[in-house]
């Protein structure tokens, strides 16, 4: 297999799971409260196997499942995203003591997982982040700050948490921690976003940590969560691809059918060319995306550069794709319920968090230009 096709066995994997989050998972995401964690989605995820998947499967098969998901059912695509994002750190870096307790859980959907990263004041510069680890006997610390933006949170029943616990020392002072919801002094604030999925904050005012809570090794924490962003952000172009194929066959759909100026929509010019320029950049966005997740998958080299670019094109890509589906719909899009006005609100998000596409230039920027002082002569 190469990075440019997939073999038949995939395909159908990805036709059977297409089907299946528009039989079982769609339901119980309609039957949801936007903004708050649907765990009877996330219990059916664990029920049908797929979160299990999520620590026995490689990048590309993480971004086959996260593009499926997404075509059919975004909402289910979300709820197995942030498992995947939350708990990896527990798996790539947890003692056997903390998987043991809590990636069968996870797997099962009995306990949701998140994320916890963002700071009111460091979201796309991770390492300046402040909230505190203060050393409270060997071993021992208490956190004390604020976190936001948190995907599944103040519900999530464990968090992977990034502190500081040397001060003034960039991302070389950051040390990952697992912290179950129940620790005291743990408190959150749900936030009401764009987007469905449950976003919130969370307050800690002195919670205490010990060094069986740190995942990793000390002050080496933001090793812990690039890791898992380099992992997860190609298939965050996945869930863009999945969305913007989506948007991609509904507007196909409608065209065909849509009488306008005495024949068809897709009789115009205009039309059939812009539904063209749709599936060329959806198509383009894929490609770069199991590109990417093949070069993690096999251990190539730049990885970090070509993870940015693929989820720099594939969430531009799903923006474009969307807003011109709105717009070859017409009004109708815009009705509470559409699949696109559901859409609109979706394809948003992923622009911004796990690194925006600012940040993601930034990175790619960085790495060739590494790249290119490798390889010049020394003088």
């Amino acid at each position: 297999m190469t990075a440019f096709s997939l073999e038949p066995e995939q395909l159908a994997r990805c036709a059977d799971l297409r089907a299946l989050a528009a039989d079982r998972l769609r339901p119980l995401a309609e039957k949801g409260e936007p903004g708050r964690v649907n765990r009877p989605l996330v219990a059916e995820l664990g029920r049908l196997g797929l979160l299990r998947r999520l620590f026995t499967s490689g990048a590309l098969d993480l971004c086959l499942m996260r593009e499926s998901l997404a075509y059919a059912c975004t909402e289910a695509e979300t709820a197995l995203a942030l498992q995947g994002l939350g708990a990896h750190p527990v798996h790539a870096h947890g003692t056997e003591a903390q998987r043991a307790r809590w990636l069968p859980r996870v797997s099962d959907g009995d306990a949701v997982a998140a994320f916890a990263l963002s700071e009111p004041g460091a979201g796309s510069d991770a390492a300046a982040l402040e909230l505190r680890a203060e050393p409270d006997g060997p071993g021992r610390w208490r956190l004390t700050g604020e976190k936001c933006w948190i995907s599944n949170a103040p519900e999530a029943d464990l968090y992977t948490v990034f502190a500081r616990t040397t001060p003034n020392a960039g991302a070389r002072g950051v040390t990952a921690f697992l912290l179950p919801a129940d620790r005291p002094g743990l408190t959150g604030t749900p936030l009401d976003m764009l987007s469905p999925h449950p976003i919130g904050t969370l307050a800690l005012d002195a919670v205490p940590v010990t060094a069986d809570d740190v995942l990793g090794t000390p002050d080496r924490g933001f090793g812990v969560a690039m890791g898992t962003l380099n992992l997860f952000r190609p298939s965050v172009g996945a869930f863009a691809v999945g969305m913007a194929q989506a948007a991609l066959d509904a507007t196909l759909t409608h065209t065909a059918r849509r009488e306008a100026f005495g024949g068809k929509l897709r009789d115009l010019q205009t039309v059939a060319h812009q539904v063209a320029e749709m599936a060329l950049r959806t198509e383009a966005a894929r490609l770069m995306v199991y590109a990417a997740a093949t070069a993690y998958d096999s251990g190539a080299p730049g990885v970090p550069g070509r993870a940015a670019m693929a989820k720099l094109l594939a969430t531009e890509t799903a923006q474009y794709v969307v807003d011109a589906a709105v717009q070859l719909h017409g009004a109708r899009a815009l009705r509470r319920g559409h699949l696109l006005e559901h859409l609109y609100r979706e394809v948003r998000a992923p622009r911004i968090y796990e690194g925006a596409s600012e940040v993601q230039r930034a990175l790619i920027a960085k790495e060739l230009y590494a790249r290119t002082a490798e390889q010049e002569p020394s003088s």
